[in-house]
């Protein structure tokens, strides 16, 4: 609880069996942790046996991807803040109060890898990776004149409640490329956001993408798209936008979707999607209600 409110935190979890215990019961110690949902993405044999035990709450997610998972994650949470993270040890629980601080003034916070006196020794942030978030994140400061960005990767996040429901008809994206929309979208909904320096340490196992130079090097490509996409009103909240123009101005004719689909690294990124054009929460298809239960 921190000041009155609920705070939850997200752990996708699918090569995270050897550091998932210890990352559930370091967050839980802050003390302000309400609560941890764990979304178990396919995840490798003995994960679940490893929150036994803990407080930790287990949802299973079985469509691939860290995008999914999140937004799974999303749909079952009920929290007033909801902090996003991932559960490999390369994150520390205590950083859980400096997000919560800049929260009582901005509703969606960034974590920050780029800063040295915060990267520890064995962290997988070297020359290719920092540098190259920082150059993505200075493009995007640049394209949508936003406050300072250093780093679009970190996926230690907080945001609140209201935050998540103005954004959520749009998130739609399911792959590991999830987390810079939330940033395009927290842009293109003008809500306030601040970036903070946090610890990023060594990880427990290899990373399924950024542990692969071919596979970073693609899924920055598919980010440095995804923000072009947005910045030239193919994709998201601005995609909605320009649709409802087309339609007033052109008719039944401005209704048509234009697709254009990028293959990228054995994945594809659709520039412009199907129209959803006035989409609302209550709009969108009922999700099943995933098979969840509570570490005994």
């Amino acid at each position: 609880m921190w000041r009155g409110k609920r705070v939850a935190v997200i752990f996708p979890t699918y090569n995270e069996k050897e550091s998932i215990r210890a990352a559930t019961l370091d967050f839980f110690s802050t003390g302000v942790v309400d609560e941890i949902i764990v979304i178990n993405n396919n995840a490798a044999p003995g994960t679940s046996e490893e929150l036994v035990g803990t407080s930790a709450r287990e949802i299973f997610e079985t469509k691939q991807g860290y995008g999914h998972a999140l937004l799974c994650g999303v749909d079952h949470c009920d929290a007033d803040i909801v902090i996003f993270a991932e559960p490999d040890g390369t994150f520390v629980g205590r950083d859980v109060f400096k997000l919560l601080t800049y929260s009582d003034d901005k509703p969606v916070i960034f974590g920050t890898r780029t800063s040295r006196d915060f990267v520890w020794s064995g962290a997988n942030m070297g020359r290719f990776l920092r540098w190259g978030n920082w150059a993505v994140a200075k493009m995007t400061e640049v394209l949508f004149n936003t406050t300072a960005l250093t780093d679009v990767g970190c996926t230690l996040r907080l945001f609140t409640r209201e935050a998540l429901k103005r954004i959520r008809p749009q998130l739609t994206i399911g792959g590991s490329h999830f987390g810079p929309q939330l940033l395009m979208e927290a842009i293109a909904h003008r809500i306030p956001f601040v970036e903070i320096p946090v610890n990023y340490r060594e990880r427990v196992g290899m990373s399924m993408v950024t542990g692969n130079l071919w596979k970073a090097f693609c899924l920055g490509i598919r980010m440095i798209l995804l923000i072009w996409a947005y910045r030239l009103g193919f994709y998201g909240s601005e995609r909605h936008r320009w649709t409802a123009e087309a339609e007033t101005k052109y008719g039944e004719a401005g209704k048509q979707p234009i697709e254009l689909v990028v293959p990228v690294g054995g994945e594809s990124l659709h520039l412009c999607p199907s129209r959803v054009a006035g989409t609302s929460t209550e709009s969108l298809p009922q999700q099943h209600e995933q098979p969840h239960r509570k570490a005994a």
